[in-house]
């Protein structure tokens, strides 16, 4: 689950700096009002590669993903955006959890099926 989930916020890290820029262009935002948003949710993503197997961290990532669709009132095209990424991000849980569960049970029956070295 982690390198899906990991992927899918790596790809929004690169979408919101390219918002950022495109935000710049809006004349009732200040360079540095855009920038400090724009770089709290891009570290918002790095740092929850790190966490999303922890506790709350998909939950987090939620959170985020709203955010994410939120940030169309400033930029629209971002609704469509972030609606893609929250739908990646639900793929990611979802698809990862399997992946691990599937690991977890071949991991079992080759424990198992293996002989005793004693």
């Amino acid at each position: 689950m982690r390198t899906l989930c990991a992927s899918t916020l790596i790809g929004e890290f690169f979408v919101i700096g390219f918002a950022g820029l495109v935000a710049m262009k809006d004349p009732d935002l200040t360079t540095a009002t855009v920038w400090t948003v724009s770089g709290v949710a891009m570290f918002l993503c790095v740092a929850l590669c790190g966490v999303v197997t922890r506790p709350g961290g998909i939950a987090l990532g939620w959170v985020l993903q709203v955010a994410l669709i939120a940030s169309g009132f400033v930029v629209p095209t971002m609704f469509f955006l972030g609606a893609v990424f929250a739908a990646l991000w639900w793929a990611s849980v979802h698809y990862g959890r399997k992946i691990d569960e599937a690991k977890a049970r071949f991991a079992a029956e080759a424990a198992s099926s293996t002989p005793d070295a004693a």
